[in-house]
């Protein structure tokens, strides 16, 4: 079959199944099984796919149709200009979180440490390593297959001498050093939430990451309470937020008593993303 006609045909089952955005994730999908870029679908539109090529786009449109996430079936994606692996073992790198990325970025200088908490596939933290000098992270995760995924990416970056992965719940037990700056895209989505996402979501990515209890603010308060223990004075905490959580998070910060500076970023959007505070 020729590339054109393929093309329209998974467009065309995109559709019916749903999805919103079905001619850019059929063409991303058909470049993917086919080793091209955009331009070829409209220079070279009688191209014949071989068997080879046809049966695993088939597959791959199959699997979009059910609603796998395209990061998934591709097993990567790009998060500010980097390509991450990821599984369904991470969440899939988002562009709302990029605004945490460029939020701690202003304040990185060399020679910071940077304690990077749920840190999932490392996007977040090793994107911060990959964009300054002589700088260091801590990135911690409660699942050993999550870590796993961020380990590869450090060594695709060729990061892994400045980066230490740890297993644990948040905080590690102990560091040799304080951090300068603290990032998280910790869980904060409502328990009660979460079935009412799209299935994109609900679905395939890590409940373990999505899931912020019952009020989504459980992290948020272990965070804020423990982040003094592992901050330097004058150091910045961090985090993504709901875009109906400032207000509530902003609260548990002053509520603290050791923080200053508080300020909500918000996203192209217009929403809040960004939450970050300085301690005293």
């Amino acid at each position: 079959m020729k590339y054109k006609d393929c093309f329209e045909n998974a467009t065309e089952i995109l559709e019916r199944a749903g999805i919103a955005e079905a001619k850019l994730d059929a063409r991303l999908l058909l470049e993917y099984v086919c080793e091209t870029d955009h331009s070829a679908l409209i220079a070279h539109p009688d191209r014949e796919l071989t068997e080879k090529e046809k049966s695993a786009y088939d597959e791959f449109i199959k699997r979009r149709a059910d609603r796998e996430p395209v990061a998934y079936i591709l097993g990567s994606w790009d998060f500010m200009g980097i390509n991450f692996k990821v599984t369904s073992d991470v969440l899939i790198p988002e562009q709302d979180s990029e605004f945490l990325a460029e939020e701690a970025l202003r304040y990185m200088e060399d020679g910071f440490k940077v304690l990077d908490l749920c840190t999932g596939s490392g996007c977040i933290g090793l994107t911060i390593l990959n964009f300054t000098n002589y700088t260091t992270a801590v990135c911690t995760d409660i699942s050993e297959t999550a870590l796993a995924v961020a380990k590869e990416n450090a060594e695709r970056l060729g990061l892994s001498d400045r980066v230490e992965f740890l297993h644990t719940d948040l905080f590690p037990e102990s560091m040799e050093k304080k951090a300068d700056i603290i990032v998280s895209n910790p869980p904060y989505i409502k328990t009660s939430v979460i079935e009412t996402l799209a299935p994109e979501v609900k679905d395939y990515e890590p409940r373990l990451a999505l899931d912020g209890s019952e009020d989504g603010l459980v992290f948020y308060r272990r965070i804020i309470e423990k982040a003094p223990d592992y901050l330097f004075t004058s150091g910045y905490l961090i985090m993504e937020i709901g875009f109906d959580q400032a207000d509530e998070v902003k609260a548990l910060l002053e509520s603290a008593g050791c923080y200053h500076d508080i300020e909500v970023v918000k996203d192209f959007s217009g929403n809040d993303r960004v939450i970050k505070a300085c301690y005293y």
